[in-house]
């Protein structure tokens, strides 16, 4: 369906991105039929890094915590899984999804924010999903492995370049070429709608969703196709699709679901963070601003402007539409940790306590709450409170160097100095400050004589500082 529209810069990159690697994969195996599952997954993670360094993800727990349910939620009906899923949404205000190889899918922020419920979300997801499950990528590149260098090269000549002098570099057999590697086939597409239908309809979504998804991205940008370079455009549609769509739908009937009914509820507060984390944030005031006037969505535009103002650093206008959209959804775990971070950030850090207490009451691994209740508990002078959530963190598969600033910060005030400069040596290695690690790295070991455990730590984790 998606990755059709590539409107910004940042859009050619990720397509000189994908045709690198497919390139580099070229060279790997000239000689191969296709592409193996332990291959593609080593393809996929180095073509994730990639991504990674053009393109900004939304750090948003709830927010990708949202997406992973609903694509677990859809999984549960594959019977076959060539690859774990893993689910991305780009800060980028495009209409378009992709499924990278390796099982990697990205969503766009601005076709969340184009969608009215999480059906329309869900037959995309499930779409694209479909494409992994039936290994189309690997097929493109199997195909693609005919592909010149040359070919290539004038290929991605034509992406940097841009406008009518790239797209003279891209036609005629050049784009036969990239469309033989890239262009998902009608046949490809017929699939994935059909793999996606199933996934949806089974795990309790309208399977119309995607029809509707479709309808908007055409009416949005459609009409601006004529600046696009069509063989860009990786997933055919058109009205012959849509009416295949239609025409299958008599076949999935959407069975209830406890999980579907739950992001079903969920999706407007999801939508809302969505864009108000995703976009220019004086834009989004104003958007807000006009809802409020409006009295449409009132709960939601003051959750909204309670995350923008905060973005802007005006945090007494986030805590004064915080508390009002408390007032209407009052078990929101979001508003709960918006407002908890606000409280934090305006020093009130007693009233920030219960809101993070209950978070984790509920959701006891959420990490954003769990570090935000011990910096209030540290900022109260509860060292021992904090360093115990703190020390739970630094257990985690990936650590945010902050874990380590307040452990040592917290040790510190305990006057457990020897833990405390080890901690701010982890702090500092990690900012990659390697003298300020030297610094205090050597001041642990000198004020850890005696204790053997935390002698071997320093050691391990200073190696090659001191």
């Amino acid at each position: 369906m998606t990755g059709q529209f590539y409107k910004s810069r940042r859009s050619r990159i990720l397509i000189l991105i994908i045709c690198i690697t497919l390139a580099n994969l070229l060279q790997w195996h000239p000689n191969a039929r296709a592409i193996s599952i332990e291959k593609e997954t080593e393809l996929g993670n180095k073509f994730l890094a990639s991504i990674k360094k053009h393109f900004e993800f939304l750090n948003d727990e709830f927010a990708q915590d949202y997406i992973n349910r609903l694509g677990e939620a859809l999984a549960q009906e594959i019977e076959v899984k060539p690859f774990p899923f893993h689910y991305y949404i780009v800060k980028q205000n495009d209409l378009n999804a992709f499924a990278g190889p390796g099982g990697h899918i990205f969503i766009y922020s601005g076709l969340i924010s184009s969608m009215d419920d999480v059906d329309e979300l869900a037959g995309v997801l499930a779409h694209e999903m479909g494409h992994i499950t039936a290994r189309h990528l690997s097929k493109r590149i199997e195909q693609g492995k005919k592909i010149s260098i040359a070919t290539m090269a004038a290929v991605l000549a034509g992406i940097f370049i841009g406008g009518k002098a790239g797209a003279a570099l891209t036609t005629g057999s050049v784009a036969a070429g990239i469309q033989t590697q890239l262009h998902y086939s009608r046949e490809d597409e017929r699939q994935a709608d059909q793999l996606g239908f199933k996934y949806g309809s089974l795990a309790g979504f309208d399977p119309s969703g995607l029809i509707r998804a479709l309808t908007i991205i055409q009416k949005n940008s459609w009409m601006e196709s004529n600046k696009i370079p069509p063989y860009l455009r990786t997933h055919p549609t058109g009205p012959q699709r849509i009416a295949n769509l239609e025409s299958m739908l008599h076949s999935f009937r959407a069975r209830p679901n406890h999980d579907a009914e739950t992001l079903r509820k969920q999706f407007p507060v999801f939508k809302t963070l969505v864009q108000a984390k995703s976009n220019d944030p004086d834009k989004m005031e104003q958007i807000f601003k006009k809802d409020l006037e409006d009295g449409r969505n009132v709960s939601l535009a003051h959750l909204g402007l309670g995350i923008v103002y905060k973005i802007k650093s005006e945090y007494a206008e986030s805590v004064r539409h915080l508390r009002a959209a408390l007032g209407s959804m009052p078990s929101s775990v979001v508003i709960w940790r918006e407002l908890g971070e606000a409280y934090q950030l305006t020093g009130q850090y007693q009233e920030a306590l219960p809101l993070l207490e209950r978070i984790l009451a509920q959701r006891p691994n959420d990490r954003k709450a769990m570090l935000l209740l011990a910096e209030s508990y540290e900022n109260l002078g509860q060292y021992g409170k904090a360093i115990s959530l703190l020390k739970t963190l630094s257990f985690a598969d990936r650590v945010a160097p902050e874990v380590y600033y307040h452990l040592g910060m917290s040790y510190g005030r305990l006057k457990k100095l020897a833990l405390a400069h080890f901690y701010l040596g982890l702090y500092f290695k990690e900012l990659g400050r390697r003298e300020k690690a030297r610094f205090h790295f050597t001041e642990a070991r000198r004020l850890s004589k005696g204790n053997l455990s935390l002698q071997r730590k320093i050691k391990r984790v200073s190696k090659g500082i001191l």
